[in-house]
């Protein structure tokens, strides 16, 4: 039980009440979308069938979410296009919402051609009422139009009276325009309900075939709980044998919970990916257990005033400001926004005066510190950092934690950390140990990277970079130089580290590697040839997986990585290369974990076939195993003759698999180095690592021996 409103009435309380915040964002965005294909439809001549198009947003709205959330983005983005362009282009934006509606709608409540043809009339009917009004009304417009239309109609009369064959032609065209402007109201009253009609049945086979094709995108907010009216009031909330069960799930992501967080707290739940952190988390924002209870005084508060605020892993995703001080109040009414203080929770978080600065430029530990602000601006009794220091560096890791362990002896509040770092739970009152979706008393001893003996060492130049210079917006105001000179040779098989801060430049190298960014000035060259000529020769694994996978399978995805000539069988050999089940080809991408994830981009990478692969910190976000999977499968790779560039703050760990390491500041190299100086230093700080644990090398044949030679045996 809970003392929330019945798990069974939680679809019934999406279906009424205010818009959902996941409702509020995909309107925005996909009402967005709409008004800029209109208007560059309305603006740009050749673009005219982007207004043809705009129903496509429109419909995957409607299909998704309520009748509410489409009616609350078409008067946004009609306001917002007639601003930018005028009249006709924002009665465009209402036909497409008109269009979308009815396709979405009908899908949505598994209606067929006849439904959407009893939808059109009523529409067109509409349609037709309102152009005919606005007619009426517009006088001199109504009189502007007729005199285009007879003067029309005079010119084919009088070029028609000049061949005595096509006279009839034009007698009948100046009396077809005397029973048009007789009987106007009818004719064009018709034609717009006609094409109404006409629009809405075409759209039915074409657009309602892309919103097929996109249904198995996810469109529910994890977060999202029935509504509870009691007054807010999160804390103490008390969980007792709660459990969760997502729908169409065999098993339970928890249970038996059993967990207290009172006021003047520090929490913190350590656990693996996949173990039910997150899952726990939702439970404590307001999400009732699908069995056992979760007591609190009053509703959880989840984004109000003090109630329940959550900081993420990804701060970006949580910046909307442009300036820090904006994204500090962003969201809160005016009225409340005017009493915050935004310097003093600056200066407790850390930023002390950069309120003026952009969001844009900040690193990560500043952007998570801004993210904490913007929460306390709320003044929250129950702050959740769930995952918050996963994607930030070692140093920013370790002030965030200090920074959230100190706010409940600060604020009559209690703050819960979610993380897989045990050293991050060192300051916590209490630590909840969570495994296979239960709490037990330890974690079980994680596997630590080691170092793997070279197989062979590297060959010759692969890859050049020549005083190398780049600057983002040049000859703007907004001008920034991101690299000043970078020299650097890498070789063959070679495995190299590339370390440095926040803003050293190192994703604007690893984007010029791959060719993806021309530089400045210099030259980037793979085998002699420019890098920007051969895309596809370097591939980029990002630091976010997800975001490079768009298919809905992973063979899917795989396939369309690899081109027209991979089949099933190559698919099966690129995961037996990265470790995974070759039925793991048949599941959604929806349902990978993090290492899953990066596995798959790997597995992708190798139906490529590439000759240098650069990955953007591909440790973030996993656990100290998944780590060590991760280490010891590059390892492998390394050894299989590819050549990796690994950008990564995690020193120790990639120490057992690079080669070299170079240090970027400010975008200029600073040193290179030896592996076996960070290897020495990752040993003083774990010396508890066994070398006689490293990854024996790989033989033909196996896993990473076909990596290596693209998959095949």
């Amino acid at each position: 039980m809970s003392d929330l409103p019945a798990a069974d009435g939680r679809t019934g309380s999406q279906e009424r009440g205010p818009l959902r915040p996941i409702e509020l964002a995909t309107g925005a965005v996909l009402g967005g979308v709409t008004v800029g294909l209109v208007t560059v439809g309305s603006v740009v001549p050749l673009a005219a069938a982007l207004q043809i198009v705009a129903a496509v947003p429109m419909g995957m709205l409607a299909h998704r979410y309520r009748p509410r959330a489409l009616v609350t983005a078409t008067a946004s983005a009609t306001l917002v296009t007639f601003v930018a362009a005028g009249v006709m282009p924002a009665l465009g934006v209402i036909a497409s919402a008109t269009i979308g509606g009815i396709i979405g709608g009908v899908k949505r409540r598994g209606g067929g051609l006849i439904s959407v043809f009893v939808l059109a009339l009523l529409a067109g009917a509409l349609w037709g009422a309102f152009t005919v009004g606005s007619l009426l009304v517009a006088g001199q417009a109504r009189e502007l139009l007729f005199d285009t239309i007879r003067n029309t109609a005079d010119g084919v009369q009088r070029l028609a009276a000049n061949q005595a064959a096509l006279e009839p032609l034009g007698r009948a065209a100046s009396d077809l325009t005397d029973a048009v402007l007789t009987w106007w109201w009818v004719w064009i009253g018709g034609g717009v309900a006609l094409g109404v009609v006409v629009s809405a049945l075409f759209s039915w086979f074409v657009l309602g075939s892309v919103l097929d094709r996109l249904a198995w995108l996810p469109n529910r907010d994890r977060l999202d709980a029935p509504l509870d009216e009691r007054p807010i009031a999160p804390l103490p909330v008390t969980l007792h044998a709660a459990g969760f069960r997502y729908p169409g799930a065999r098993a339970d992501a928890l249970r038996d919970i059993d967990l207290a967080v009172r006021v003047g707290e520090f929490v913190a739940i350590v656990g693996h990916n996949g173990s039910g952190k997150s899952t726990l988390t939702r439970l404590l924002a307001g999400l009732p257990p699908t069995s056992g209870e979760v007591r609190r005084p009053g509703s959880a508060g989840l984004g109000h005033l003090g109630g329940t605020a959550l900081v993420l892993q990804r701060p970006e995703s949580q910046t909307l400001g442009v300036l820090v001080a904006d994204d500090v109040v962003w969201g809160l009414p005016q009225e409340l926004a005017a009493e915050v203080d935004v310097e003093a929770l600056l200066g407790e978080v850390g930023l002390t005066g950069m309120g003026d600065r952009e969001t844009a430029t900040l690193s990560g530990g500043q952007q998570q510190r801004l993210a904490v602000a913007a929460a306390l601006a709320r003044r929250p009794a129950l702050l959740i950092a769930d995952e918050a220091t996963s994607m930030i560096d070692p140093e920013g890791r370790r002030e965030l934690v200090a920074l959230l362990g100190e706010l409940p002896r600060r604020h009559p509040m209690a703050v819960v950390l979610v993380t897989h770092h045990e050293a991050d739970a060192a300051a916590a009152d209490r630590v909840v140990h969570l495994a296979a979706g239960r709490t037990v008393e330890r974690l079980p001893a994680w596997p630590q990277p080691v170092d793997a003996a070279r197989r062979a060492p590297a060959g010759s130049t692969i890859l050049e970079l020549r005083d190398v210079r780049h600057t983002y917006n040049r000859g703007t105001p907004w001008e920034a130089p991101a690299l000043h000179g970078v020299d650097l040779v890498v070789r063959r098989g070679e495995a190299l580290l590339v370390v440095g801060g926040n803003g050293s430049g190192k994703s604007t190298l690893a984007w010029i590697i791959a060719g993806l960014i021309q530089p400045s000035s210099g030259r980037c060259e793979l085998g002699g040839r420019p890098v920007t000529r051969q895309i596809g020769r370097v591939e980029l694994a990002f630091q976010h997986s997800r975001l490079q996978l768009q298919k809905q399978t992973v063979g899917a995805e795989i396939t369309d990585w690899g081109g027209r000539a991979t089949g099933s069988g190559a698919v099966g050999k690129a995961l037996d290369a990265v470790g995974l089940d070759r039925a793991l080809a048949a599941r959604s991408v929806e349902e990978l974990s993090g290492g899953q994830a990066k596995r798959v981009v790997l597995a992708a990478i190798v139906a490529s076939r590439p000759q240098v692969v650069v990955l953007d910190e591909p440790l973030a976000g996993l656990d100290p195993e998944g780590r060590a999977d991760i280490v010891e499968l590059l390892a492998r790779l390394r050894d299989s003759g590819l050549t990796l560039i690994v950008i990564s703050h995690d020193v120790e760990d990639m120490a057992a698999v690079c080669d070299r390491t170079v240090h970027l500041s400010s975008g200029r190299i600073l040193e290179k180095q030896p592996v076996s100086d960070a290897a020495t230093a990752a040993r003083r700080i774990d010396p508890h690592r066994d070398p006689r644990s490293a990854a024996p090398p790989p033989r033909p044949g196996d896993a990473a021996w076909r990596f290596g030679h693209g998959g095949a045996e």
